[in-house]
């Protein structure tokens, strides 16, 4: 007797807009951002391009929302800190919330460029500075202490320091490196000052100035400066 078996079509699952962005982050966290086309997308999703007409305007739209995105994971991480923030113990809860944020970009290292890129101000980032001025405020900041603070942060406060410089490549990169012993006649001493933060540890960098050390170092001279103004403010 012949046997017949049934084949199973698993349900293709909807596209949705959270799915294309959610998509698009993974393209980038595993070719790079640049490698971010509307076609490679589709492809990832088993989709027409054109399909995903339907849920995103275009690749600036694609870029805003992943963008909006990681801003929210970095939000869900850092909401689930706990520390007291009354008087002095501002600066560590500051400080911790800063330093989570960073995890996640650590995670998605393409992120911190394209924060810098986006025109608009998403929620979410809105979301981040205002729980974050919530902590200065309970350690005792004025508003206008706060404001002087996320000023002189800058990057800092979600985690990434901009560049200061950037000869291309990624930090401790032998092109990259050629490249900058070649103006080391022109310019000694920024040659000089670059060579010396190639860093070891590529897992603890964003970009060539941005090491973990780094990183670390800079947000630790504003926080403290922060809290000498606010014991005299």
């Amino acid at each position: 007797m012949a046997t017949h078996v049934e084949s199973r079509i698993e349900p293709r699952i909807p596209l949705s807009r959270e799915r294309v962005l959610r998509a698009a982050v993974k393209v980038a966290d595993e070719r790079g951002i640049e490698s971010l086309t509307m076609r490679r997308l589709a492809e990832e999703l088993g989709a027409e391009a054109m399909s995903l007409y339907y849920h995103v305007a275009n690749k600036d739209d694609v870029l805003d929302g992943i963008a909006d995105l990681i801003v929210s994971e970095i939000n869900d991480l850092v909401d689930q800190i706990e520390l007291p923030a009354k008087g002095p113990d501002w600066k560590n809860a500051v400080r911790q919330r800063i330093l989570s944020a960073r995890q996640v970009l650590l995670r998605h290292r393409w992120a911190p460029r394209l924060l810098e890129t986006r025109t608009t101000v998403s929620p979410a980032v809105l979301r981040y500075h205002d729980r974050l001025i919530g902590l200065m405020r309970e350690g005792g900041f004025s508003y206008d202490l706060a404001h002087h603070a996320l000023h002189a942060m800058g990057s800092r406060a979600l985690g990434f320091s901009q560049e200061l410089f950037d000869p291309g490549g990624d930090a401790g990169d032998d092109d990259a490196t050629a490249a900058l012993e070649t103006m080391a006649d022109e310019l000694p001493h920024l040659v000089g000052m670059l060579m010396e933060v190639a860093h070891d540890d590529p897992a603890s960098t964003l970009g060539w100035c941005d090491d973990q050390t780094e990183f670390e170092f800079g947000i630790d001279v504003i926080l403290n400066g922060l809290d000498r103004l606010r014991e005299t403010a």
